[in-house]
């Protein structure tokens, strides 16, 4: 048998939960059947950039194929189409033409995949809501096994991926869960499914007191391990486990493993070795400088987070769409965000921290012409201005 595994990247050092997930499959299979892996040539999930050669390669015995993606994402664009198909009436051209914008849209990688349906018996399609598995199994669904990786987000909703469930082979799903909210989503509880999940390499040897003493973890607790995200069901987390801890003062603590790409809330007994610096951040950033975020703490104590940016850019416009997108947290003001705060498409973060505007070297600032009086008018708008900042100073 030859099996064909599908996923938007592939790699000894991409850890991601999907891809790691594919890995995983991929070498487990070759045990048992030819197994070839068709990928692309991206390394970064946000940008989607080639940057590893296209071509053949081996990775620990399994035979992987890559193709070059067409274009890398584009924030911008990807924030209006994200807002369009999440916030407005739209069109099956609009969902497709926001598929193609999230990325990696790799045709050459689907023109593979057409012309190779005789030469494997399966094809097995990592993650729906991505270009590679949507395409590819349209165009391959007899022969189209797909494991959804589906988290509880609005992409579950849209109407381009109905005929998907409904229309493959099988699907393999990660956890009932899964299963349960993909049938409700797409009624495809006719298509062949089974719930298999994914397995983990266990050590031959462990050491908890190590763990213990490196975490300085000397009460119970309780472990979360995956990744820091509002999709994972991370904010319910948080807020169930802060009322557990004030039921029971003496109960358990969080210990938290895994990359953020939210804010962990700060409490005394959720544990996590990273911080802010460690979250994906949107940042307002002029050439050559350094972007710190200055903000008055719970203590009201004056703190300063040196933040290393995924995406930085000096126009605030461009990182409010691309927060709306997904790709990361923004500080902006209030002004600029209130309608999107109102509407859903972001939410705040940190309510319990206060962030000055009068703190950040890229303030506000009043320019007129020099002169020996001021026009009345003018020092009423900036007297104005003044006080309504002053009052909005911790948005």
């Amino acid at each position: 048998m030859k099996l064909a595994v599908v996923v938007q990247r592939y790699g000894a050092d991409i850890n991601g939960g999907a891809e790691l997930h594919a890995r995983y499959i991929a070498e487990h299979l070759s045990r048992h059947a030819e197994v070839e892996v068709l990928t692309t040539c991206a390394h970064d999930y946000i940008t989607w950039r080639n940057e590893l050669p296209a071509g053949v390669e081996q990775i620990n015995g399994v035979t992987v194929r890559r193709f070059p993606v067409s274009h890398e994402r584009k924030p911008l664009e990807f924030g209006r189409r994200s807002h369009v198909v999440f916030e407005q009436q739209h069109s099956l051209a609009e969902e497709l033409a926001w598929l193609d914008s999230e990325g990696p849209a790799s045709p050459a990688l689907i023109s593979h995949v057409e012309k190779s349906a005789s030469v494997f018996d399966y094809f097995i399609f990592f993650s729906y809501r991505y270009y590679h598995a949507f395409h590819g199994a349209r165009a391959v669904p007899a022969n189209a096994v797909l494991v959804p990786t589906a988290e509880r987000d609005a992409a579950i909703g849209l109407s381009m991926f109905g005929p998907i469930f409904r229309g493959v082979r099988a699907v393999m799903y990660n956890s009932p869960e899964e299963r349960a909210m993909i049938q409700a989503a797409a009624g495809n509880a006719d298509v062949p499914g089974v719930v298999v999940g994914v397995g983990s390499e266990v050590p031959q040897r462990t050491d908890p007191t190590r763990f213990r003493r490196t975490f300085k973890q000397n009460r119970p607790f309780a472990l979360y391990i995956g990744r820091i995200d509002e999709n994972k069901g991370c904010r319910e987390l948080f807020g169930y486990f802060q009322r557990y801890a004030r039921t029971f003062p003496r109960g358990l603590d969080l210990l938290l493993i895994g990359k953020p790409v939210m804010p962990v809330p700060s409490h005394p007994r959720i544990r996590h070795p990273r911080d802010l610096t460690q979250v994906r951040c949107l940042t307002y950033r002029r050439e050559r400088e350094t972007t710190t975020w200055k903000y008055i703490d719970e203590q009201g104590e004056p703190q300063e987070l040196a933040i290393q940016g995924v995406l930085s850019s000096n126009n605030g416009e461009l990182l409010r769409l691309a927060a709306i997108g997904g790709m990361g947290i923004a500080l902006l003001s209030e002004p600029t965000i209130r309608s999107c705060i109102e509407d859903g498409s972001l939410v705040r973060l940190l309510p319990e921290y206060r962030f000055a505007v009068r703190a950040f070297s890229n303030g506000i600032y009043a320019v007129f012409r020099q002169s020996r009086t001021l026009p009345l008018k003018v020092r009423a708008f900036v007297d104005f201005m003044a006080e309504a900042l002053r009052e909005n100073d911790g948005a």
